[in-house]
C-alpha cells in the first residue's frame, strides 16, 4: 500500500527564478508543482530563486496542487540553506537530487527535523545516475518520510551514453529497477520527462509505456503538456465502471463463503480487487478534487499558453 495515494498524474517543474512561471501555477492543471532551485536556476540567481519560492508559498493560493522544492544538492554551495529554508516553508514535500544512497536520504532527515519540518513533509528522492540505480532498493528503504521516486532520464542517458529512443530501451532495465524498489517499500514513482515538446504522439506514448509499466504520472517541463499526462494516468470510465463491478462481485461471493468469484467469465481474486480498490480511489479523488479547484477545462486556456 502506498504511504500516500493523492494522484500524482502530472508533476510539473517551475523555475524558481521565474516569478511568472509561479505565479501561473497556481491556474494550471497540474497534481504536483515542482519549484525548482537546481537544473534550472543559474549560481548567481539561487538565493534569489530560494526568496521567490518562499514568498510564492506563503502567498498561497495554490489550491489542491502538491508543492515540492528540489533543492540543490547538500554538497552544494546552496543544499543546506535550500534544505533549512524548505524545511518550514509549508511545502508538502522536498525533491533531493542524484541520490546515490540511503545516507543522502538520512542525512536530509535529520536536517529537516532540525530545522523544525513538520511530522507530514515528505522527502522525494531523485534517481537519475548510475549508482543512484544500483543502489535504489537501500534509498527506498532509508526513511519512514521517503515518498516518492522520481526517475531523472535525461541525467541518466547521459551517464549511460544511451539514446533517447522512443521505445526507452536503453533505459528500460533502470526504469524497472526502480519500480521494483518503489513498490516493495510501499512508495510512489514518477516516470521522467519526454524532451521534445513539439511532439505530443510521441509523450502520449511515453505517458502510456509509463502507465503499462506502472507508474504514478509523468514529470513534465512545459505546461502545454499537462492535458496529456493527465488524460492518461486518469483511469477511465470503462475501467471505474468495470473495477465497481468486479468489488461488488467479490463480496458478494465472499458473503456466500467463496474465496473468488466469476463475473463475465473471468475469475476475481483478491489480487484483482486490491488494484479495483486502488483504481475506484484514484478516480474518486481527482473527481473531487477537481470540484474543489481549477478544473482542468477552465485551466485549459491557461495551459496553452
Amino acid at each position: 500500500m502506498l504511504k500516500n495515494t493523492r494522484p500524482r498524474r502530472s508533476a510539473l517543474y517551475m523555475p524558481g527564478a521565474n516569478t511568472r512561471a509561479l505565479e501561473k501555477g497556481r491556474s494550471l492543471p497540474a497534481d504536483c508543482l515542482i519549484l525548482d532551485l537546481e537544473d534550472s536556476v543559474a549560481a548567481d540567481a539561487k538565493a534569489e530563486a530560494r526568496d521567490n519560492i518562499l514568498s510564492a508559498i506563503k502567498a498561497g493560493g495554490y489550491g489542491y496542487r502538491e508543492l515540492v522544492i528540489r533543492i540543490n544538492p547538500l554538497s552544494s554551495p546552496w543544499g543546506y540553506d535550500d534544505l533549512a529554508a524548505a524545511s518550514t516553508s509549508g511545502a508538502d514535500a522536498v525533491l533531493l537530487p542524484k541520490v546515490e544512497s540511503a545516507d543522502t536520504v538520512r542525512q536530509a532527515e535529520a536536517v529537516m527535523v532540525m530545522a523544525g519540518a513538520p511530522a507530514g513533509m515528505g522527502i522525494w528522492a531523485m534517481m537519475e545516475t548510475p549508482i543512484g540505480m544500483l543502489h535504489v532498493e537501500e534509498v527506498a528503504g532509508a526513511a519512514v518520510r521517503l515518498e516518492c521516486l522520481v526517475m531523472g532520464t535525461s541525467d541518466l542517458a547521459k551517464d549511460l551514453h544511451a539514446g533517447h529512443t522512443r521505445d526507452r530501451m536503453p533505459m528500460i532495465t533502470s526504469l524497472g529497477i526502480c519500480l521494483l524498489a518503489a513498490r516493495a517499500y510501499g512508495l510512489a514513482i514518477l516516470d521522467g520527462v519526454h524532451l521534445d515538446l513539439r511532439d505530443d504522439e510521441g509523450l502520449a506514448y511515453s505517458c502510456r509505456q509509463g502507465l503499462n509499466m506502472g507508474f504514478d504520472g509523468k514529470t513534465l517541463i512545459h505546461p502545454r503538456t499537462l492535458a496529456i499526462a493527465n488524460e492518461v494516468f486518469s483511469p477511465s470510465p470503462e475501467e471505474v465502471d468495470w473495477s465497481r463491478k468486479i468489488i461488488e462481485a467479490h463480496a458478494a461471493a465472499v458473503a456466500e463463503g467463496k474465496g473468488v468469484a466469476v463475473y463475465e467469465g473471468k475469475l476475481i481474486e483478491n489480487l484483482h480487487v486490491e488494484n479495483a480498490q486502488r483504481m475506484v480511489a484514484l478516480a474518486a479523488a481527482i473527481e473531487a478534487r477537481d470540484g474543489n479547484g481549477t478544473s482542468e477545462a477552465a485551466a485549459a486556456g491557461a495551459a496553452a499558453e
